[in-house]
């Protein structure tokens, strides 16, 4: 392959990547829209993400079994294809069940298009550059989710909301046609083995009942409703089965004997953690900037920037770092400090807080998730035998998908909790004996009697403005604790580390050279 034609290929696949990425995170900001306009409540629209998540991470471990039965040429430009397809009739739904129904599909194309992608980067790199492609992969995986949102909302505000699956097409179209003329099988192909029908189905089901439940859970009350309760169930069941059945079948779907390696079990834990800070802080950090500090959709993507252009730059020291023989390990902890320090910022805020602290916030986040996305990977594959790379980083792609589809969850019923707490605790120092509260109050109703409001039309408005600015406060104190959670999350898992100390500086780096 000439010069010209592989960086074709590693900008055309890299850019898969982040559609896909970008697709995750991206319809977040349209909901009340498609809501108004396909005339369903925002409880089914929700459904959009909850069915792309699904099947994404459905799909993702068994990338490997896939592209190995059906040539990844093939299955790769296939996923492009039905990706590109289920976009354009997402943006021509007429009824919110249509929607959801491509979305799904969207979802089974898309989850080719990360792993894979993954793979023929690394491939195109010699040995000696494995971590310039890890930097250069680490970068979609990294800017995806984060302009994600930002995307989304301007598309929405400046046109409509079919756009935000519109604007796929022609990246989709250009994709499958640098594909066709570019992407070859791998050198090395894997054994075909037999179909293992049971594996899949019960993947598919266990996966798809856990996801519904994290993703409906909180809006469904979770366990006062039935199909929340039964879910859960089938979940538990269908995936123990999944585990037993893959574990004892000789030619499993999903190679769950690669789990034996410490590094990768480790690695596997510490992606779930990255995944579950990553999204949580990519989902709520818009939500704080827009509802609390009332920046507009445009300022809050511009808090963002400096950080992507930091992690940019991160990712390239990172790759060098470990070029040069840094072990992975002190390079995850470093990204670990940074990112608890990034929480540790968050929880301290205040309604006055400007938009440059929260964009400085935000820089050591994308540090901190710069420093975590190659070196995790490489942990990760680092002791496993070259038949087993592809298995191993599908495995830990999927941890860090579950990690942020359990952590917005975890997060959402969390906030809530918080929020009740606290606003029953700032409520109950609005009494007469409260004397700053009373001064407040008295305040608030000359004000609206110097409006011309008669007394109880003053004192009305002065309750209905007491009320508004617990419930703000209140909000502001519950995604504090929220940012503290997370941060203790990274805390508590950091020591694992230890656990893999000694392993070397220099692990393997032809990764994910052999087909996944």
């Amino acid at each position: 392959m000439t010069p010209l034609n592989r960086n074709l290929l590693i900008i055309t696949v890299i850019l898969a990547a982040i559609m896909e990425l970008i697709d995750i995170s991206i319809v977040n900001v349209a909901l009340s829209h498609m809501s108004g306009n396909l005339g369903a409540t925002l409880e089914d629209t929700s459904w959009v993400i909850t069915a792309y998540a699904i099947a994404n991470v459905i799909i993702i471990p068994i990338t490997s079994f896939l592209s190995a039965n059906l040539g990844r040429r093939n299955y790769y430009i296939g996923s492009v294809v039905l990706f590109t397809v289920c976009s354009f009739m997402c943006g021509h739904s007429s009824n919110i069940w249509m929607l959801v129904f491509f979305r799904f599909f969207q979802g089974i194309g898309g989850g080719a298009l990360l792993s894979i992608s993954q793979v023929i980067v690394f491939e195109l790199f010699p040995k000696d550059k494995q971590s310039t492609a890890g930097a250069l992969f680490g970068a979609g995986i990294f800017i995806g989710p984060t302009i994600g949102p930002t995307l989304g909302g301007y598309i929405t505000e400046n046109y409509d909301w079919p756009w935000i699956f519109l604007i796929n097409i022609p990246i989709g179209i250009l994709v499958a046609i640098s594909c066709f003329f570019l992407l070859r099988e791998p050198a090395v192909k894997p054994e075909i083995s037999k179909v293992d029908w049971t594996g899949i189905a019960l993947l598919a089901i266990g996966i798809g009942a856990l996801q519904t439940v994290l993703e409906r859970g909180e809006v469904e009350d979770w366990f006062e409703t039935k199909y929340i309760v039964v879910l859960t169930i089938i979940a538990v069941t269908t995936l123990l089965a999944f585990i037993y059945w893959e574990l004892t079948i000789e030619k499993p779907v999903v190679n769950l004997r690669v789990l034996k390696s410490k590094s990768l079990s480790i690695a596997a834990i510490l992606t779930f953690v990255t995944g579950f800070g990553m999204f949580i802080s990519i989902y709520i950090s818009p939500v704080v900037a827009q509802r609390l500090l009332s920046f507009s959709p445009y300022q809050t993507g511009l808090l963002l920037l400096p950080g992507a252009l930091f992690a940019l730059l991160a990712l390239k020291i990172c790759g060098t770092m470990l070029q040069k023989g840094v072990s992975p390990v002190i390079i995850i902890a470093a990204g670990f400090l940074l990112f608890i320090y990034f929480n540790w910022r968050m929880s301290g805020m205040t309604l006055n807080t400007s938009a440059a602290e929260v964009a400085a916030s935000l820089v050591f986040r994308a540090l901190g998730m710069a420093l975590l996305t190659v070196p995790l990977t490489m942990l990760a594959v680092s002791s496993l035998d070259d038949k087993d790379v592809g298995q191993g980083a599908a495995l830990n792609n999927m941890m860090r998908q579950l990690g942020g589809s359990f952590g917005v969850s975890i997060i959402n019923t969390y906030v809530a909790h918080r929020f009740a707490a606290h606003r029953n605790e700032l409520i109950s120092d609005i009494n007469p004996n409260n004397i700053l509260a009373m001064d407040r109050l008295n305040a608030y109703i000359k004000y609206f009697q110097y409006r011309g409001f008669t007394y109880n039309e003053s004192k009305v408005k002065a309750l209905k403005l007491m009320e508004n600015i617990v419930m703000k406060q209140s909000s502001l104190l519950s995604y504090r604790d929220a940012f503290f959670l997370v941060g203790l999350f990274f805390v508590v898992t950091l020591p694992l580390l230890l656990f893999v100390m000694n392993k070397s500086k220099k692990p393997k780096t032809s990764m994910i050279i052999s087909d996944h």
